[in-house]
């Protein structure tokens, strides 16, 4: 199981479907295998290990397959920080963590068949010896040997608006030649085709209806990255990697809408955005033994290429002259990082002191255009929308880890950041920093079912460099202006974290957050009485996580397995425009996935049923409360076989419930909850079932 949870504190949401079934290493399908589980070994070391044995129900294609079963464990992608900085993800390959950093943890996975995964060890990430990590942390020992590969692929059709989907899917091989493993692959697995339709109700302050709105929209996107990655096992322990990508993305947003007011000529507005992209990362790490301890030094290079197009037209039926705006921006990102890790055991415990130089360049050309009579798009100025923004950033931290007694560990990070900030354009400005930061891990474990965590840390955030230049949203008529004070958010961060073992029943995980908030990241006013992204100078942010996993077998309900997470979260600031007290921005609140599972004994057939309920808080701008969702719930089933001529094929059927994409804005005459409201949004577009199949094989 993989969860990720859309806008809040940890990551970000969805549960990856399970996996299915065959001979991996013949290519022959399987006979039928028992629904009895085998319970993990727990190793000396406080380490639950889980052997390919223990997944013989699932029988798993990858690496991802495997992990996504273990009871209780989700993935947690690393967190967006700043430069390469310390472990954050829980997911480690044969004990090291990944060195690159635009690829996911789970995609790696899918890259590292299951026939090469000797075991997976279930660890508190602050008994380990790589700084930063805590909590449970699955470390994955494999080892590639002859040339093999996998493969996945899912078509898609929906019954409304949207186009076919033939293009997800993704080709991985990997195998070793001597003293080097290597890994090839080309990936296009987050392709979509999404799209919705129906009415939106315009209405007054009074709820009296003004215009009434027909729009279908569609969105196709397609993602395709050619990716490699090289490992080289050298004498004394050493270690050398190398990876690589290069991605372009094809991102296409159309919407067509009618327009009907009482005693005003009908009209038609489209809109089309355009985000075709591309870009490369290049990284490695080389670890080698060097006096007492190991050096390792990483380097990476990453840049990418972003146009972006929007624009609208407006076309009347009684031949008025059309109206329109258009919106432009080229932006290129840059990301050059090279870090060093010395570590060694001293005093009965373990060290590392690192260092890191990172350097994030943005160079943004924008243009704003309206409609001319002529029917050409003619630029307006729109100065503040081009510049560029420079930072170079310094790190230095000192850690030191170790057992204090058989059930309690420590790990304490210290060290601090010096950057600096310029940024040219419309009234540049160059800005210095420095801020300490630090971590404090605890990790309990006082019995074989039982353990529990607490981390510490001051965090400093990275920057969306596009957000000290302004920028237009001609789709709401809102716009951005620039602000060359904004500065990263940073905070205290509590984090707590219960693990149980129920034996055959399954397991049980709480996770509390707390995060102490400063130069909080949102929407402010600026001089002029205009708007732009700034920060707040307070808030905060809680959450509880709960995530369980019921086994029925101990009933007698063998194969039938029910996983369930459920996120309550709360955070608070003083909104800078009204000064009333509200929560963030677009921030999820509630949360609630639940998956059954039920692998029927001595067959290759596996059933299934998920849904899923999320709300979110509106934005908020000067002058609009804006919610947007869909549901209230996505739902959706599915039945896979496991060997279909060596294939796991599987069809699904989702949102089941009828989820829709719905939409309330409220904009006022001028600023919000103080003058009277101007209109009121009301959205409601049907999205209609989604069919899709799929299919996962070995080679």
């Amino acid at each position: 199981m993989k969860l990720t949870v859309a806008a809040t504190l940890l990551c970000s949401a969805a549960f990856v479907s399970p996996a299915a079934a065959q001979d991996v290493e013949t290519g022959d399908a399987a006979p039928p295998q028992s629904t009895e589980v085998a319970s993990p070994t727990e190793a000396p070391a406080g380490r639950q290990v889980y052997t390919p044995a223990d997944f013989t129900r699932y029988a798993p294609k990858t690496a991802a397959d495997m992990i996504q079963q273990i009871p209780g464990f989700n993935i947690r992608e690393s967190e967006q920080l700043r430069g390469l900085g310390q472990a954050t993800g829980n997911v480690l390959f044969n004990g090291k963590r990944s060195s690159t950093k635009s690829e996911s943890l789970f995609n790696l996975l899918t890259r590292i068949p299951a026939t090469n995964v000797e075991r997976i060890e279930i660890v508190d990430g602050a008994t380990l010896d790589i700084p930063g990590l805590s909590g449970q942390v699955a470390n994955i020992v494999y080892q590639s040997n002859a040339l093999s590969g996998q493969f996945a692929w899912t078509g898609q059709v929906r019954a409304h608006y949207a186009d076919p989907l033939f293009t997800r899917g993704s080709v991985s091989v990997s195998g070793r030649s001597g003293a080097l493993e290597y890994e090839a692959g080309i990936d296009n697995s987050d392709a979509g085709r999404s799209a919705a339709g129906g009415p939106t109700r315009i209405l007054d302050r009074g709820n009296v209806l003004t215009e009434l709105r027909s729009d279908t929209w569609t969105s196709n996107y397609d993602a395709p990255k050619i990716s490699g990655k090289v490992t080289w096992n050298g004498a004394g322990g050493s270690v050398a990697h190398a990876n690589a990508h290069y991605q372009r993305t094809y991102s296409r947003y159309d919407e067509r809408g009618l327009r009907q007011l009482p005693g005003l000529p009908d009209r038609v507005r489209t809109l089309i955005e355009r985000n075709d992209t591309w870009n490369y990362e290049l990284g490695g790490d080389y670890e080698f033994g060097l006096g007492p301890g190991k050096l390792k030094l990483i380097g990476l290079r990453s840049y990418s290429h972003e146009p972006y197009l929007q624009q609208t037209l407006t076309e009347f039926d009684d031949g008025t002259a059309a109206v329109g705006d258009r919106f432009t921006q080229t932006g290129n990102l840059a990301e050059t990082v090279a870090r060093g890790e010395y570590s060694w055991k001293m005093f009965g415990g373990d060290w590392q002191l690192s260092g890191e130089a990172a350097f994030n360049t943005l160079d943004n050309v924008s243009g704003l255009f309206v409609l001319a009579p002529s029917g050409e798009f003619t630029e307006i100025p729109f100065p503040e929308g081009t510049g560029g923004v420079k930072e170079d950033r310094y790190e230095a931290l000192l850690s030191f880890g170790r057992k204090l007694t058989d059930t309690l560990s420590f790990q304490l990070i210290g060290g601090a950041e010096t950057s600096t900030i310029a940024q040219t354009g419309a009234n540049g400005l160059t800005r210095s920093f420095f801020r300490p930061k630090g971590t404090l891990s605890l990790a309990w474990k006082p019995s074989e079912d039982f353990d529990a965590s607490l981390k510490i840390r001051r965090r400093v955030l990275q920057l969306n460099f596009y957000n000290f230049l302004a920028r237009a949203f001609l789709n709401d008529g809102n716009a951005n202006e620039g602000n060359i004070d904004l500065r990263p958010q940073q905070d205290w961060s509590y984090e707590a974290e219960f693990n149980k073992k129920l034996g055959p029943w399954g397991s049980q995980q709480f996770r509390m957050i707390y995060r102490d908030v400063e130069d909080y990241v949102d929407i402010i006013p600026v001089a002029g009485g205009g708007e732009a992204v700034g920060n707040i100078a307070k808030s905060w942010a809680a959450a509880f996580i709960s995530t369980s996993t019921i086994k029925f077998d101990p009933m007698g309900l063998k194969g039938l397995k029910l996983d369930v997470t459920g996120v309550i979260q709360e955070s608070g600031l003083r909104d800078p425009f009204t000064g009333e007290n509200r929560q963030w921005s677009n921030f999820a609140t509630r949360q609630l996935n639940v998956a059954l599972r039920y692998d029927m004994p001595q067959t290759d057939w596996a059933f299934g049923a998920d849904a899923n309920y999320t709300h979110f808080e509106p934005r908020y701008r000067s002058n609009s409360v804006d919610r947007t969702w869909e549901g209230p719930v996505f739902a959706g089933v599915f039945v896979e076989n496991k060997d279909v001529a060596g294939l796991t094929v599987r069809a699904a059927v989702d949102n089941i419930l009828n989820a829709r994409s719905r939409r309330y804005r409220e904009v006022y005459t001028g600023l919000r909850g103080v003058t009277p409201i101007s209109f009121i949004e009301d959205r409601d577009r049907l999205i209609g079932p989604i069919f899709s199949v799929s299919v996962r094989g070995n080679f």
